[in-house]
Protein backbone atom coordinates (compact mmCIF):
# COMPACT_ATOMS: atom_id res chain seq x y z
CA UNK A 1 0.00 0.00 0.00
CA UNK A 2 2.77 2.29 0.87
CA UNK A 3 6.23 2.35 -0.25
CA UNK A 4 8.71 4.90 1.37
CA UNK A 5 12.16 5.11 -0.34
CA UNK A 6 15.01 6.69 1.05
CA UNK A 7 13.08 9.21 2.98
CA UNK A 8 14.99 11.84 4.97
CA UNK A 9 13.98 14.97 7.20
CA UNK A 10 16.45 18.16 7.99
CA UNK A 11 15.80 20.66 10.68
CA UNK A 12 18.49 23.02 9.74
CA UNK A 13 21.48 21.25 10.57
CA UNK A 14 19.38 18.21 12.24
CA UNK A 15 18.69 14.85 11.07
CA UNK A 16 15.30 13.36 12.13
CA UNK A 17 15.21 10.90 9.43
CA UNK A 18 17.94 9.55 7.62
CA UNK A 19 17.22 7.30 4.23
CA UNK A 20 14.46 4.98 5.51
CA UNK A 21 13.36 2.38 3.47
CA UNK A 22 10.42 -0.15 3.95
CA UNK A 23 6.94 -1.05 2.32
CA UNK A 24 3.56 -0.74 4.30
CA UNK A 25 1.15 -3.62 2.86
CA UNK A 26 -2.72 -3.82 2.98
CA UNK A 27 -5.16 -5.20 5.30
CA UNK A 28 -2.53 -5.26 8.18
CA UNK A 29 -1.14 -3.26 11.55
CA UNK A 30 2.13 -1.78 10.80
CA UNK A 31 3.95 -1.16 14.13
CA UNK A 32 6.86 1.63 14.48
CA UNK A 33 8.88 1.20 17.41
CA UNK A 34 11.70 3.64 18.31
CA UNK A 35 13.33 5.35 21.63
CA UNK A 36 12.10 9.03 22.15
CA UNK A 37 13.50 11.07 19.56
CA UNK A 38 14.14 8.13 17.55
CA UNK A 39 12.16 10.05 14.54
CA UNK A 40 8.92 8.25 14.66
CA UNK A 41 6.41 10.69 14.71
CA UNK A 42 8.29 12.80 12.26
CA UNK A 43 8.04 9.57 9.99
CA UNK A 44 4.53 9.61 10.67
CA UNK A 45 3.97 13.15 10.08
CA UNK A 46 5.51 12.40 6.26
CA UNK A 47 3.45 10.02 5.72
CA UNK A 48 0.59 11.94 6.97
CA UNK A 49 1.50 14.84 4.44
CA UNK A 50 1.77 17.30 7.76
CA UNK A 51 5.71 17.25 7.02
CA UNK A 52 7.21 17.68 4.05
CA UNK A 53 10.50 15.65 3.38
CA UNK A 54 13.19 16.56 2.78
CA UNK A 55 14.24 13.82 0.62
CA UNK A 56 13.22 10.46 -0.86
CA UNK A 57 9.96 9.49 -1.50
CA UNK A 58 6.50 8.20 0.23
CA UNK A 59 4.16 6.58 -2.75
CA UNK A 60 0.97 5.12 -1.93
CA UNK A 61 -0.14 2.23 -4.30
CA UNK A 62 -3.48 1.17 -6.47
CA UNK A 63 -5.40 4.62 -5.31
CA UNK A 64 -5.74 5.90 -8.92
CA UNK A 65 -4.63 9.06 -8.58
CA UNK A 66 -6.77 9.79 -5.12
CA UNK A 67 -5.12 12.20 -2.98
CA UNK A 68 -3.60 10.25 -0.06
CA UNK A 69 -4.64 12.31 2.50
CA UNK A 70 -8.14 11.91 2.45
CA UNK A 71 -7.70 8.06 2.15
CA UNK A 72 -5.58 8.85 5.71
CA UNK A 73 -6.95 9.08 9.00
CA UNK A 74 -4.79 10.26 11.87
CA UNK A 75 -4.96 10.33 15.34
CA UNK A 76 -2.36 12.13 16.76
CA UNK A 77 -0.56 11.45 20.26
CA UNK A 78 -1.91 14.60 22.12
CA UNK A 79 -5.87 14.78 21.60
CA UNK A 80 -7.51 17.37 19.55
CA UNK A 81 -11.09 18.15 20.13
CA UNK A 82 -13.59 21.04 20.59
CA UNK A 83 -14.17 21.27 23.67
CA UNK A 84 -17.94 22.68 24.00
CA UNK A 85 -19.16 20.18 20.87
CA UNK A 86 -21.23 17.17 22.05
CA UNK A 87 -19.34 14.19 20.85
CA UNK A 88 -21.73 13.89 17.72
CA UNK A 89 -21.43 17.35 16.92
CA UNK A 90 -17.34 16.98 16.80
CA UNK A 91 -17.56 13.98 14.10
CA UNK A 92 -20.63 16.09 12.24
CA UNK A 93 -17.92 19.15 11.65
CA UNK A 94 -15.04 16.33 11.03
CA UNK A 95 -17.38 14.58 8.20
CA UNK A 96 -18.10 18.17 6.60
CA UNK A 97 -14.95 19.02 6.72
CA UNK A 98 -13.59 15.50 4.61
CA UNK A 99 -16.64 15.98 2.31
CA UNK A 100 -19.02 13.24 4.05
CA UNK A 101 -22.66 14.18 2.70
CA UNK A 102 -25.03 14.75 5.42
CA UNK A 103 -26.95 11.73 5.01
CA UNK A 104 -23.92 9.65 5.87
CA UNK A 105 -22.76 11.33 8.84
CA UNK A 106 -24.72 10.71 11.34
CA UNK A 107 -25.48 6.49 10.86
CA UNK A 108 -21.22 6.91 10.51
CA UNK A 109 -20.96 9.14 13.83
CA UNK A 110 -23.52 6.75 15.72
CA UNK A 111 -21.67 3.46 14.49
CA UNK A 112 -18.58 5.12 15.33
CA UNK A 113 -19.46 5.97 18.91
CA UNK A 114 -20.72 3.20 20.16
CA UNK A 115 -18.27 0.85 18.36
CA UNK A 116 -15.53 2.66 20.85
CA UNK A 117 -17.78 2.40 24.01
CA UNK A 118 -19.05 6.11 23.73
CA UNK A 119 -22.61 5.41 22.97
CA UNK A 120 -23.94 7.08 25.93
CA UNK A 121 -21.88 10.24 25.61
CA UNK A 122 -23.30 10.88 21.97
CA UNK A 123 -24.70 13.97 23.21
CA UNK A 124 -21.69 15.19 26.28
CA UNK A 125 -19.92 18.00 25.82
CA UNK A 126 -16.18 16.44 24.82
CA UNK A 127 -14.40 18.57 27.39
CA UNK A 128 -16.68 16.94 30.42
CA UNK A 129 -15.38 13.41 29.13
CA UNK A 130 -12.51 11.37 31.02
CA UNK A 131 -9.00 11.28 29.74
CA UNK A 132 -9.63 7.34 28.19
CA UNK A 133 -13.09 8.86 26.51
CA UNK A 134 -11.34 12.11 25.05
CA UNK A 135 -8.56 9.27 23.60
CA UNK A 136 -11.45 7.10 22.27
CA UNK A 137 -13.34 10.02 20.79
CA UNK A 138 -10.24 11.05 19.09
CA UNK A 139 -10.02 7.85 17.81
CA UNK A 140 -13.23 7.84 16.16
CA UNK A 141 -12.40 11.46 14.83
CA UNK A 142 -10.01 10.04 12.28
CA UNK A 143 -12.55 7.38 11.20
CA UNK A 144 -15.47 9.01 10.40
CA UNK A 145 -14.58 9.79 6.62
CA UNK A 146 -14.51 5.95 6.48
CA UNK A 147 -10.02 6.52 5.56
CA UNK A 148 -8.46 3.04 3.83
CA UNK A 149 -5.20 3.83 6.29
CA UNK A 150 -5.28 4.73 10.14
CA UNK A 151 -2.70 6.15 11.65
CA UNK A 152 -1.98 6.32 15.37
CA UNK A 153 0.28 7.72 17.33
CA UNK A 154 0.40 6.01 20.71
CA UNK A 155 -3.21 4.71 20.93
CA UNK A 156 -3.29 3.49 24.20
CA UNK A 157 -1.76 6.52 26.40
CA UNK A 158 -3.76 7.01 29.11
CA UNK A 159 -6.21 4.83 28.39
CA UNK A 160 -7.60 2.41 31.87
CA UNK A 161 -7.35 -1.50 31.27
CA UNK A 162 -11.05 -1.69 29.95
CA UNK A 163 -10.54 1.15 27.55
CA UNK A 164 -7.45 -0.46 26.64
CA UNK A 165 -8.58 -3.77 25.66
CA UNK A 166 -11.85 -2.55 23.78
CA UNK A 167 -9.48 -0.30 21.68
CA UNK A 168 -6.78 -3.28 20.99
CA UNK A 169 -9.68 -5.05 20.36
CA UNK A 170 -10.88 -2.36 18.00
CA UNK A 171 -7.97 -1.69 16.05
CA UNK A 172 -7.43 -5.72 15.31
CA UNK A 173 -10.67 -6.08 13.94
CA UNK A 174 -10.08 -2.93 11.75
CA UNK A 175 -6.52 -4.26 10.46
CA UNK A 176 -8.26 -7.12 9.09
CA UNK A 177 -9.88 -5.02 6.61
CA UNK A 178 -8.01 -2.13 6.39
CA UNK A 179 -4.46 -0.67 7.37
CA UNK A 180 -2.80 0.41 10.30
CA UNK A 181 0.04 2.15 11.56
CA UNK A 182 0.95 2.85 14.61
CA UNK A 183 3.90 4.15 16.99
CA UNK A 184 3.59 3.13 20.41
CA UNK A 185 6.48 2.40 23.61
CA UNK A 186 4.53 -0.17 24.95
CA UNK A 187 6.04 -3.37 23.50
CA UNK A 188 3.26 -5.73 24.69
CA UNK A 189 0.40 -3.55 22.89
CA UNK A 190 2.98 -4.03 19.71
CA UNK A 191 3.45 -7.42 20.42
CA UNK A 192 -0.01 -8.53 20.84
CA UNK A 193 -1.67 -6.14 17.98
CA UNK A 194 1.36 -5.73 15.03
CA UNK A 195 1.89 -8.01 11.73
CA UNK A 196 4.71 -6.32 11.37
CA UNK A 197 7.29 -4.29 13.42
CA UNK A 198 9.55 -1.35 12.60
CA UNK A 199 12.15 -0.36 14.99
CA UNK A 200 14.43 2.69 14.35
CA UNK A 201 16.75 5.17 16.21
CA UNK A 202 18.36 8.03 15.40
CA UNK A 203 16.08 8.66 12.03
CA UNK A 204 17.55 5.20 10.87
CA UNK A 205 15.48 1.92 10.51
CA UNK A 206 17.44 -0.62 12.17
CA UNK A 207 15.11 -3.77 11.81
CA UNK A 208 11.67 -4.77 10.43
CA UNK A 209 10.00 -8.29 10.41
CA UNK A 210 7.38 -9.68 12.30
CA UNK A 211 7.57 -10.06 16.14
CA UNK A 212 8.14 -13.29 16.20
CA UNK A 213 11.11 -13.50 14.02
CA UNK A 214 12.13 -10.40 15.39
CA UNK A 215 12.63 -11.95 18.72
CA UNK A 216 14.75 -14.95 17.79
CA UNK A 217 17.23 -11.95 16.15
CA UNK A 218 18.96 -12.32 20.16
CA UNK A 219 19.08 -15.55 19.89
CA UNK A 220 16.62 -19.12 20.87
CA UNK A 221 16.09 -20.23 24.22
CA UNK A 222 14.72 -18.87 27.62
CA UNK A 223 15.88 -15.63 29.85
CA UNK A 224 16.74 -16.13 33.77
CA UNK A 225 16.09 -12.93 35.16
CA UNK A 226 18.48 -12.60 38.54
CA UNK A 227 17.60 -9.69 40.68
CA UNK A 228 19.64 -9.20 43.75
CA UNK A 229 18.84 -6.97 47.12
CA UNK A 230 23.16 -5.90 46.69
CA UNK A 231 22.31 -2.75 44.54
CA UNK A 232 26.30 -2.87 43.85
CA UNK A 233 26.66 -2.40 39.89
CA UNK A 234 30.56 -3.67 39.90
CA UNK A 235 30.10 -6.39 41.78
CA UNK A 236 26.92 -7.93 39.47
CA UNK A 237 30.10 -7.19 36.72
CA UNK A 238 32.04 -9.17 39.00
CA UNK A 239 29.26 -11.79 39.09
CA UNK A 240 28.87 -11.74 35.47
CA UNK A 241 32.65 -12.48 34.06
CA UNK A 242 32.83 -15.45 36.57
CA UNK A 243 29.67 -16.64 34.68
CA UNK A 244 31.49 -16.30 31.37
CA UNK A 245 32.60 -19.68 32.01
CA UNK A 246 29.50 -21.38 31.51
CA UNK A 247 29.58 -19.75 27.90
CA UNK A 248 26.36 -18.26 29.02
CA UNK A 249 24.96 -15.00 27.43
CA UNK A 250 24.55 -11.81 29.63
CA UNK A 251 23.45 -8.45 30.74
CA UNK A 252 24.08 -7.15 33.58
CA UNK A 253 22.50 -3.95 35.51
CA UNK A 254 22.74 -2.18 38.86
CA UNK A 255 20.85 -5.09 40.65
CA UNK A 256 19.93 -7.54 37.95
CA UNK A 257 21.20 -9.63 35.09
CA UNK A 258 19.61 -11.53 32.42
CA UNK A 259 20.91 -14.25 31.17
CA UNK A 260 20.45 -16.06 27.89
CA UNK A 261 20.60 -20.01 26.89
CA UNK A 262 18.59 -23.17 25.53
CA UNK A 263 19.17 -24.78 28.80
CA UNK A 264 19.67 -22.36 31.61
CA UNK A 265 17.60 -24.05 34.05
CA UNK A 266 20.18 -26.84 33.96
CA UNK A 267 22.80 -23.90 35.11
CA UNK A 268 20.85 -23.21 38.37
CA UNK A 269 22.42 -24.85 41.03
CA UNK A 270 26.34 -23.39 39.89
CA UNK A 271 24.83 -19.95 38.98
CA UNK A 272 23.09 -19.81 42.52
CA UNK A 273 26.85 -20.93 44.36
CA UNK A 274 28.71 -18.60 42.40
CA UNK A 275 26.65 -15.57 42.98
CA UNK A 276 27.39 -16.60 47.08
CA UNK A 277 30.87 -16.59 46.17
CA UNK A 278 30.74 -13.71 45.06
CA UNK A 279 28.71 -12.17 48.09
CA UNK A 280 25.29 -11.68 46.13
CA UNK A 281 22.26 -12.07 47.75
CA UNK A 282 19.72 -13.26 45.29
CA UNK A 283 16.12 -11.59 45.65
CA UNK A 284 14.19 -13.27 42.81
CA UNK A 285 14.48 -15.83 39.92
CA UNK A 286 12.23 -15.05 36.88
CA UNK A 287 12.58 -17.73 33.99
CA UNK A 288 10.79 -16.34 31.06
CA UNK A 289 10.32 -16.42 26.90
CA UNK A 290 11.64 -13.43 25.16
CA UNK A 291 9.90 -10.58 24.44
CA UNK A 292 9.83 -7.72 21.83
CA UNK A 293 10.84 -5.27 24.66
CA UNK A 294 14.58 -7.67 24.98
CA UNK A 295 14.96 -6.94 21.17
CA UNK A 296 14.12 -3.17 21.64
CA UNK A 297 16.72 -2.49 24.55
CA UNK A 298 18.98 -5.09 22.72
CA UNK A 299 18.71 -2.70 19.31
CA UNK A 300 18.63 0.60 20.86
CA UNK A 301 19.93 0.24 24.42
CA UNK A 302 19.13 1.14 28.07
CA UNK A 303 20.19 4.62 28.05
CA UNK A 304 17.15 7.21 29.15
CA UNK A 305 16.35 9.39 26.19
CA UNK A 306 14.86 12.96 26.52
Amino acid sequence: MITITNLKKQFGNFTAVDGLNFEIHKNGIFGLLGPNGAGKTTTISMICGLLKPSGGTIVFDDFDGKDPKSLIGYCPQENIFYPKLTCFEQLAFIGQIYGVTAKMIRPKALELLELLGLQDKTNERAGKLSGGMKRRLNICLALVHDPEILILDEPEAGLDPQSRILVRDFIKTFGREKTVILTTHNMDEADRLTDWVAIMDHGKLLLLDTPQNLKRTIGDGDILEIHFENENEQMVSQFAVKLASLSLKMTAGLNFLLIKHPNVVEHLPAIKMMAEESGLIISEFKLRQNTLEDVFIHMTGRTLRQ
